[in-house]
């Protein structure tokens, strides 16, 4: 039996899916087969359905009858409850199967799968509670003859789009806080990391949800993501991506007025003030822009420093980045993986290659294994970067921080507020006064102090201005996914109108 210390080996066969509808998987004869190569290894480890519009149709008819039907939205909040925890002790029971899918397809290391794996468990214990506190208000203070109740009722049928960075976790901060509402879902993940979510039905239907619950469609964004998107009969859509699809989704939810819940990109800064603890804040800024090779949506890109500090600083990166271990994802040693494609991979070169012909001063380049061969990047570290460069604007979604000084805290708020994206930020300072100077001043949906993407599934996830619309996880996590009802109660004789 593999332990948790020893380097796994690549399978011999890729797995094949096929698509998940109405509680059981479904014949795909005759459609386009999807193969997935591992970004790491160049090996064939899995294989998908390109699915069809016919699909999505059947899909989202599926739901909408699993929907009217009450099966899943008739039950007690316990019912549901019940459920949802038994798929947490289903996904711990397989999570080695989904942490190795999940690196092969996405090029992350073996032990940040398996952490994620298992945090993801307990997302769904966290709304399985949830399920059993959506509770509405009561309104006794009009008058002896009216009585008004507030609920929260399931919105309906929802089209679950989930990106290819984090297929599994970002699937668990949506998908069982959607299903505590009691909604039903088509769900749409990326056809480059499809495994773990097609499993994730699978525990679904062992743990007891009803069929039709959960569905799960795999293809092209460009007919599946079209699709949903459009789709008459879709009453809310969950996105999760970039800025610039976001916006194609949101023009396209105009049809139906879909309400639309959106994470999307993010130009994230870590401020790190002089009294900080710097040897904290150094390894910190390393996870921020290191972590998933870069390809984290909440990942600080950007490194506000004080300019007291700045050479400091600097040095201990450089220092701290050389000890950094990037190379074979299926070994326990490595902390940073492979690039999820040749696409993306090319992207982040050209960001490199940008930066030093606009006059970024490359600071330090971290190494790559010589033993690896597939598409990795060397984290890189530009200093001299001012706000107009390509490199401290755009969201290049992956391993290269861009350093930016200031010397007062208005000048770091400002700085940190020159980007069309509001996602997250990062705080370094054992200065109270800074600390909450900064979270007041920086426009982010999560801000973290002397801590960098860390936190459960407590509190809410969301963007200001263009890094989304509404908020996942939390108890409002699952009232995103509701409407609300007004309702007047009269007792007695009603007074005559027409006499």
């Amino acid at each position: 039996m593999t332990t948790n210390t020893q380097k796994l080996s690549l399978p011999e066969n890729p797995r094949h899916f096929g698509l998940y509808i109405n509680g059981r998987w479904v014949e795909t004869a005759g459609r386009k087969v999807m193969e997935r190569y591992s970004p790491a290894h160049g090996v064939l480890v899995t294989k998908t359905t390109g699915g069809t519009e016919k699909d999505v149709n059947e899909a989202v008819a599926v739901a909408r009858k699993a929907f009217e039907n009450r099966s899943w939205a008739g039950l007690s909040g316990q019912q549901r409850a019940d459920v949802l925890l038994k798929a947490a002790n289903l996904i711990r029971d397989r999570a080695e199967e989904l942490a190795v899918l999940e690196t092969l397809e996405t090029g992350k290391p073996i032990t940040q799968s398996r952490g994620e794996i298992q945090a993801s468990a307990g997302i769904y214990e966290y709304a399985a509670g949830a399920a059993r506190m959506l509770h509405g208000d009561s309104f006794n203070n009009l008058g002896d003859n009216v009585f008004g109740l507030v609920t929260r009722e399931p919105i309906g049928v929802v089209g679950l789009i989930t990106p290819w960075n984090f297929p599994f976790f970002i699937l668990s901060e949506r998908l069982p806080f959607i299903l505590a509402s009691g909604c039903t879902v088509v769900a749409k993940p990326s056809d480059l990391t499809s495994a773990t979510t097609l499993i994730m039905a699978e525990i679904l239907t062992q743990a007891g949800l009803p069929d039709g619950v959960f569905n799960v469609v795999t293809g092209a964004g460009s007919v599946v993501g079209e699709v949903l998107s459009h789709h008459p009969d879709i009453d809310m859509l969950s996105f999760t991506g970039s800025t610039s699809v976001g916006k194609r989704v949101l023009a396209a939810s105009a049809g139906n007025f879909k309400k639309l819940s959106l994470e999307l990109g993010g130009k994230n800064p870590h401020v790190v003030f002089a009294d900080a603890r710097l040897e904290e804040a150094v390894d910190g800024v390393i996870f921020g822009f290191c972590f998933n090779a870069g390809q984290c949506c909440v990942g600080g890109s950007r490194l506000l420093v004080e300019k007291s500090i700045q050479a400091e600083f600097e040095h201990l990166l450089i220092e701290k980045l050389g000890r950094l271990r990037v190379g074979d994802p299926l070994d326990p040693e490595t902390q940073v993986g492979a690039i999820v494609s040749d696409k993306q991979h090319e992207t982040i070169c050209d960001y490199i290659e940008r930066g030093t012909k606009q006059g970024a001063r490359l600071l330090t380049q971290g190494t790559v294994s010589a033993t690896v061969k597939g598409l990795f990047v060397q984290p890189t570290i530009f200093s001299d970067v001012t706000s107009e460069m390509d490199i401290a604007t755009d969201e290049i979604f992956g391993p290269v921080l861009s350093i930016l000084p200031f010397e007062t805290v208005n000048e770091a708020i400002t700085i940190a507020n020159t980007t069309i994206y509001g996602l997250s930020a990062t705080i370094w300072t054992q200065n109270l006064s800074h600390a909450m100077d900064a979270v007041r001043g920086i426009r982010a949906g999560r801000v973290w102090v002397n801590t960098t993407i860390s936190g459960g599934p407590e509190l809410p996830a969301g963007g200001f201005k263009q890094s989304g619309i509404g908020r996942e996880t939390g108890i409002y996590g699952v009232e995103e996914y509701t409407e609300i009802k007004a309702t007047h109660i009269a007792f007695g004789p009603r007074t005559p109108w027409v006499s």
